[in-house]
This record gives C-alpha cells, structure tokens and sequence, in this order.
C-alpha cells in the first residue's frame, strides 16, 4: 500500500488489520505522513512499514520482488488544493510521474508471476471527485464523464486517472480506479477544513470561511471510503471506475457550523464559537460543487456508507479533542496553521 502513513492509508491499513490482511505500508513520509499515524495502523507481528518514494522505480520493484503482494493499493499523492496553488509541481512529480514510475514497477512485477497469481493481481488507483470538475446545480457526475479539473491538484489527479487507463488498456495492467468525495475522520492532517476548524476552535481562532462558504462538497467518513476500497479490490472489475460517496452534501459554511454548535455542547466555557467565524477572500477558480452519481457503485460492490454526518462529525470533533497530542506533533514544524492557496488570479 503506497501512502500508508497519511489519511486514507491509515484507515485502510486499520481496516485490513483487522481482517487479518498483512499489510506492506509504504509512505515516503512527507508533511502529511507521519510514523505516528501508520505505527498505530498496523500489526507490528505481521506487518512491515517501509520508507520509500512511488517515484524512485528501483525500490518499487525491490518492494514488490521482497513482499510479493497479491494487491497494491496506490493511495500516495500530493492532495490539498491550497498548497498546489501556492506550489503545482511537486503535485506534477508525485501524482503524475511517481504513478507511472509505480505502474511501470507494478507492470514488471506482474510480468514474472505465475499465471494463477497473475490473474489474481489487483491494483487499486485511488482518486478524486475534484477531476470531473464543477457539478451543475441538481446533477451528478458518472464514472465516464470528462475531466475538466480546475485546480493543479485535480489536473495532476486526472492525469493520474489517464495513466491507469491507458498502462490497462496498453499493457492489459489490471487497474480499479475509484474516485471519491470528500472524506473526514480521525487522523486527518490539520489542514484541511474540518480538524483545522476544530484545532482552531480550540485555540479561540478565527475560523476561515472561503467568500460565502456556499460551496458544496459530498461528506463521507474514513471508514466507510476504507470499507469501499476494499470491497473494490474483491469484487471490483479491472479496468472499471467506480465513484464513491455518501449522499451526505453539506455548504462549507455549514459544516464550520455544525462544528461550532457541537463543540458549544463539548467545551462550553469557550462558547460561543460562532463568533469565530471569519469570511475572507475566496481562493483562486474554487469548485462550486462536487457530487457524483453512486447508484452504480452501491450495486457492483454491494456497498453503501453506513456512517450518517452528523454521527461522523461527532465521532471525529471527539477524536481530535482527545488526540491533541497527535496533533502537535505530526504538524511539528510542518503547518503551523496560517492560510495556503494565495496566489493571485491573473
């Protein structure tokens, strides 16, 4: 599993742990890749983490030859809009040149199996909603709708997406693409809206809110994308794309919202934290709305999420206010919390 020491990565590894899956966790350990996060994901008897870039192909492959997986699931990307904004081309470097040097890995890898553990090789290529770009008012997005990505991080995903569905076609690689909405949950790094929210709510910061906070993003929890992941990986096709959501769509304004009512419950003594609610100059081409049509999924895969938003978001306000230790020191150095994506519009 490539990422393994980020977000969605450690929600997978946990997920296969406790299936008794052995797990090969490989991160490169960047900002958002913390030992931390992946040490408390894994069966330290059964389990093996190993530093290493998807872009370096020579360790791709030792890794591959050493560990003989039946499955690799490729999570490692550079993932949040601001920082592609404020920097594109380490974006470019890792979602797009490191995929294909791990496709071309993957592809020599699956070349030197024996013919039964050949068709059984599987590789999960996890993706974005943000490639499809922005959703009409009322309309969903299915799996083989043009890309039309408006930031570098969705433009660098949506190569990525082209990649696997070319080395499939090409070379017969045997590649499920999923592409998901947004997620949240526990071990999220803290730049993202929901635990930046909650750690400055905390703090009694301001809490940004980008132009009228009126853009809208599909919510699902950790779990339930990791519970998806895996089902793709038994039942799914190759070379199929299956979009993943919860039909849980909130405005950005109402989720910091929803946060700060919840923790007026949580630590009163701070409230209210609505007050905190700052509006500030909206960044540069921002989504309006992403939603992708999931009925195709929920029947191929047998899956839908379980995890209501309201449940989830508590479940993750109480994590973070219990976890405030991971916090301080995954974004040690790293993040020290001030605004990403400022560049300005030509």
């Amino acid at each position: 599993m490539t990422g393994a020491a980020g977000f969605i990565g450690s929600a997978v590894a946990r997920r296969l742990r406790r299936d008794g899956v052995r797990v090969i966790a490989v991160d490169t350990l960047g900002y958002a890749g913390h030992r931390r996060t992946i040490e408390a994901s894994l069966d330290p008897a059964r389990d093996h983490f190993v530093q290493a870039d998807i872009a370096d192909g020579r360790a791709m492959q030792e890794l591959l030859t050493r560990f003989a997986p039946d499955a690799v699931f490729h999570l490692a990307a550079e993932t949040h809009v601001d920082r592609s904004i404020d920097g594109p081309l380490p974006f470019v470097a890792t979602n797009v040149l490191g995929t294909a040097t791990l496709f071309e890995a993957c592809r020599a890898y699956r070349d030197a199996l024996s013919e039964d553990r050949r068709a059984a090789f599987r590789i999960l290529h996890i993706s974005t909603d943000e490639v499809f770009g922005v959703a009409p008012t009322g309309g969903r997005f299915g799996a083989h709708d043009p890309h039309r990505p408006n930031s570098p991080y969705a433009a660098s995903k949506s190569a990525s997406d082209q990649l696997a569905r070319a080395w499939g076609r090409t070379f017969g690689l045997p590649i499920i693409t999923t592409n998901c909405c947004n997620n949240y949950g526990p071990f999220q790094f803290p730049e993202k809206l929901i635990p930046l929210t909650i750690r400055r709510a905390l703090a009694g910061q301001e809490l940004r809110v980008y132009g009228a906070g009126d853009q809208e993003r599909d919510w699902l929890y950790v779990d339930d994308h990791a519970d998806a992941l895996i089902r793709a990986w038994q039942v799914g096709t190759s070379g199929a794309v299956y979009l993943i959501g919860s039909r849980e769509e909130r405005q950005n304004l109402q989720v910091v919202e929803a946060i700060c009512a919840a923790l007026d419950q949580r630590t009163p003594w701070l409230a209210p934290h609505r007050r905190l609610i700052r509006h500030v100059t909206d960044r540069p081409a921002h989504d309006q709305r992403y939603a992708v049509e999931i009925a195709p999924t929920a029947v191929a895969l047998r899956w839908t999420a379980t995890t209501p938003f309201a449940v989830g978001l508590q479940r993750t306000i109480d994590w973070y206010l219990d976890n405030g230790a991971w916090c301080d020191v995954v974004t040690a150095g790293r993040y020290d919390g001030a605004r990403l994506g400022l560049a300005e519009v030509a």
